[in-house]
């Protein structure tokens, strides 16, 4: 796409605050960073050190990333604390040092925590705005992983609150993110966007598959994600369970890391099914492409909690973009992303699950004519090369002198012949 008419982020300087992943291994900050570059923008970039992104500085296609020390990747109350009270330090370090090198215009914020405000505040007095990237519904993550309405749930709806007073403006990656920005956060509908996590075509090249990760069996199924508490990987462990107690033809690879693979791998060794499950880890993409290629089916085994019923899985669409079928539950914005790309499980009902699986693995036909749909769906709509205008556009008009006063509306929600706003 042409970028030279976006005249208002020529020579602008923004300044994205990432908390829970490493850029560029961030696909979304990553494609948003290089594409506001490719349109004139000078970007710097804050983010956590982790594996395989530990240099406290590098320079990637013109963008400046500084990386911070993060002592734990948090799981419990305790480790969240000391993990955002760690991360809150270094955006007020790298700010500043950043700001005094080259003022910049606008605090990007990407969430969680919904704490990057506190960083943004200061900086606004000095006439910078914050744009809030809304990646996580933190209040219902909080409900997803303690199951109740105590303190901390009403502390992360005032954080959510005030993050979204603090804005000049928000993105949202989907209309259920859109809705909340506009009932919970109190903004103004022309002040929220959407720009839906998109993959690039480019990136997730479809490429032959290598029958060696099939370990001698039959099939594939995978998975590419984080493991950890609401992703669900017991529930995909139990379905495997269930599987191979009726067939040992299929071989299941996990690709991705998170504060429960540990104990994932345990839970397999437990319920008796590790032979037939390998853990990845976070690896490269040429070899997570060859993994992916290889798979005959792809799940998403996202718990049925109302944060994944509300939340866009970018690992739907990566599976689309890779011609691959899908099993998952039964979900919002699981449903709306692939459509008929995939067959979808009763929430909670593993012996469905399982039994999805299997009906792919045995019709290929079916899994060649959902592979098909779910790839021309993404080329036709959902990549990056659709999401990235609305990117452009957003902070072209953000840039625009007379924004706040005569603001343009943000693009119009897209409303499907079947009634689904997009």
């Amino acid at each position: 796409m042409n970028t030279a008419n976006y005249e208002n982020l020529a020579g602008k300087h923004i300044l994205i605050i990432v908390e829970n992943l490493p850029v560029p291994f961030d696909r979304r900050v990553w494609q948003e960073a290089t594409t506001l570059r490719e349109a004139g923008a000078e970007i710097s970039i804050i983010c956590p050190k982790m594996k395989g992104y530990t240099a406290a500085f590098q320079q990637l296609d013109g963008i400046d990333i500084y990386r911070h020390p993060l002592p734990i990747e948090a799981s419990g109350a305790l480790g969240y604390l000391v993990e955002y009270g760690t991360s809150i330090f270094w955006w007020y370090w790298y700010a500043i040092k950043i700001f005094a090198r080259k003022r910049f215009h606008v605090i990007h914020g990407c969430n969680p925590p919904d704490l990057i405000f506190t960083v943004a505040l200061p900086f606004k007095l000095l006439g910078v705005s914050y744009v809030f990237d809304h990646h996580d519904i933190n209040p219902e993550f909080y409900l997803a992983k303690f199951d109740k309405k105590d303190f901390f749930y009403r502390l992360m709806l005032l954080f959510e609150r005030i993050t979204y007073g603090v804005a000049n403006a928000s993105i949202a990656t989907n209309e259920s993110y859109r809705e909340i920005a506009i009932r919970r956060g109190k903004m103004k509908p022309e002040n929220v966007t959407i720009v839906r996590s998109g993959p690039k075509l480019e990136r997730l090249r479809i490429v032959p598959g290598n029958d060696t990760y099939k370990k001698g069996r039959r099939y594939l199924v995978g998975y590419l994600g984080v493991i950890a508490q609401t992703e669900g990987i017991d529930l995909l462990l139990e379905a495997v369970q269930k599987l191979v107690a009726l067939r040992q033809d299929i071989q299941f690879a996990i690709v991705g890391g998170g504060t429960s693979l540990d104990e994932m791998k345990m839970l397999a060794q437990t319920l008796g099914v590790a032979e037939y499950v390998d853990f990845y880890g976070r690896i490269p993409d040429d070899l997570l492409l060859e993994v992916l290629n290889t798979a005959d089916v792809c799940v998403n085994p996202d718990r049925p909690t109302e944060m994944n019923n509300l939340s866009t899985m970018n690992k739907i669409m990566e599976y689309m973009a890779l011609k691959k079928p899908i099993v998952q539950f039964d979900l919002k914005e699981g449903r709306f992303s692939a459509q008929k790309a995939s067959l979808y499980a009763r929430p909670n009902d593993i012996d469905d699950f399982a039994d999805k699986i299997a009906y792919l693995l045995d019709n290929e036909t079916i899994r060649l004519d959902m592979g098909e749909f779910g790839y021309q769906r993404v080329a036709s709509e959902l990549s990056w090369a659709h999401e990235r205008g609305k990117l452009l556009r957003f902070y072209d008009r953000l840039l625009a002198p007379k924004f706040g006063r005569k603001s343009q509306p943000a693009d119009e929600p897209i409303t499907t012949p079947a009634g689904v706003v997009e």
